[in-house]
């Protein structure tokens, strides 16, 4: 079993292009069936993040490939570039 705390310092790989998107920041659920549906990763802030932020990343449960003892990695497209 894996407490919400021990996913939000696992940082997530995506496996496509090795970028970094970032740590886990919410969890999207399914209340009806009581499962984890997608990961939430907020987007690079945007200088210092004065200016607002991108949109979040959201991880499907079945784009996730493995869990490691510091990183999880993924399989996604289409991830916003950290700037």
């Amino acid at each position: 079993m894996v407490k919400t705390s021990e996913l939000r310092v696992k940082e997530v790989v995506n496996l496509r292009d090795g970028r970094r998107l970032g740590n886990i920041s919410d969890l999207e659920l399914d209340l009806q069936s009581g499962r984890v549906v997608a990961l939430v990763v907020p987007a690079a802030g945007r200088w210092l993040g004065v200016f607002g932020r991108d949109h979040d990343v959201i991880v499907p449960w079945d784009r996730i490939r493995t869990f490691g003892q510091d990183v999880i990695l993924v399989d996604v497209e289409d991830t916003p570039s950290a700037t």
